[in-house]
């Protein structure tokens, strides 16, 4: 089966707590703090795998998880960062973030790497904390949350020529013609359900990847028939061989019909460079049509097609060296390279706050808070007064007692609950 369209969801790895440590050796009474940091949590990275070339795998297993950093240690030991964990996807997948749908990645060449994904940070321990008016901290914070994204990922086949044509035109004979490729062939339209790929050998040094496009019906562009869900894989191809069927009742109806298609669906897929053939010429009634559509009509759209029979090999490799001519007059494909992702820096809409009321308290939305919530540690007497005084500067206090905050009100911070004390 072909699987092009998969939705994900990616979990970093939590950064891993700091430490509240004191050296203890003899002959060193007053050794001092040496509670060491947490390690960084794991990265989730895309990478490119040119083994594969589905997206089925996502259908079993929608959800990676990379590993937590380890916690610091005594004797300021920093703890062993989380392994990133490594994702594999074919070439030709892009990746957008499912909230916003904008393009995170476009994936292409083999071993290209994408973080999707960034680690938490590691908490502090308390060595990190002392100062010339507190020497022995009792202060020590959490590990912070990874980044959690859930992704769309799409992938658009990479070819150099793609085939394209009405149902039944004999893209898939050609194709299995060509290259080594062994598409499902039958005399009736649909045959092919999924694109599929061949390599052709042009010589001794040189190959070329050819996709086998599902057939176009009108209307494909609107999602009609199958072409909805296929033209998007024209995209990536750079020349397109354009088939009309020698058997079909009106073969300048069905190159019009192709044409409008590829012109509604956008993209720049008409501007393409189109070499035209009709097939199946080894059949009387494909060469009349041949004669009367191409070869004895001058001002017939198809005057320029190539005759061909993929059946019996008339004139297939030299529609492919004529393609071939026109790919290698083309400019260079520009490198392709994944959009960065933003660092998890607060921004000023994050540094922000705005409190609501709920049920018998109030809820703090902010970014900001939300962090500093999910850091402290609330087993540290340090670390909880050390977070109400950055609740004093941020104006938060202020704003909860403007609007009549009590002792024993619940404050709510994402999914924490806190009571507001004396």
């Amino acid at each position: 089966m072909f699987y092009d369209e998969a939705e994900i969801t990616v979990v970093a790895g939590r950064g891993g707590d700091g430490v509240v440590s004191f050296r203890r050796e003899s002959m060193v009474p007053r050794g001092g703090p040496d509670g060491g940091n947490g390690g960084r949590g794991g990265d989730v990275i895309l990478i490119v795998d040119r083994h594969r070339n589905t997206l089925l795998p996502f259908r079993y297993q929608r959800r990676f998880v990379a590993p937590d950093g380890k916690p610091g240690r005594g004797k300021n030991q920093t703890g062993r960062s989380g392994k990133p964990l490594y994702v594999k996807v074919p070439p030709g997948t892009v990746v957008r973030d499912a909230s916003t749908n904008a393009v995170i990645a476009d994936l292409v060449a083999q071993g290209q790497q994408a973080i999707v994904a960034r680690g938490g940070r590691g908490g502090r321990g308390n060595a990190m904390f002392a100062t010339p008016n507190n020497q022995a901290p009792q202060m020590a914070e959490n590990g912070s949350p990874g980044e959690t994204r859930d992704l769309i990922l799409t992938l658009k086949l990479i070819a150099d020529i793609g085939l394209v044509g009405m149902p039944n035109a004999g893209k898939s004979t050609l194709l299995a013609a060509l290259t080594a490729a062994k598409p499902k062939i039958a005399d009736y339209p649909f045959t092919t359900l999924q694109p599929n790929l061949g390599v052709a050998e042009i010589d001794a040094t040189r190959t070329v990847v050819l996709a086998d496009i599902p057939g176009l019906i009108e209307g494909a562009s609107r999602g009609a028939g199958l072409g909805i869900e296929f033209l998007k894989h024209i995209e990536r191809t750079r020349v397109l061989i354009h088939l009309i069927d020698g058997l079909s009742e009106d073969p300048l109806r069905d190159y019009e019909t192709i044409q409008k298609e590829l012109a509604a669906f956008g993209h720049g897929l008409i501007d393409k460079p189109q070499v035209l053939a009709m097939t199946k010429m080894d059949l009387p009634d494909a060469q009349a049509a041949y004669e009367l559509y191409c070869k004895n009509n001058p001002t017939s759209p198809l005057r320029d097609a190539m005759p061909i029979s993929a059946a019996s090999g008339k004139n297939a490799r030299a529609l492919l060296e004529q393609a071939m001519r026109i790919l290698d007059e083309l400019p260079p494909l520009p490198d392709e390279t994944p959009v960065a992702l933003q660092e998890l820096t607060p921004t000023e809409s994050e540094m922000g706050f705005t409190i609501t009321r709920e049920g018998g308290g109030f809820r703090i939305h902010s970014p900001m808070v939300l962090r500093r919530v999910e850091t402290t540690r609330w087993d540290l007497d340090e670390a909880t007064q050390r977070f109400q005084r950055f609740l004093e500067r941020s104006g938060i206090t202020a704003e909860l007692e403007a609007r009549g905050v009590k002792p024993g009100d619940t404050i709510y911070i994402g999914e924490y609950e806190l009571e507001w004390g004396e």
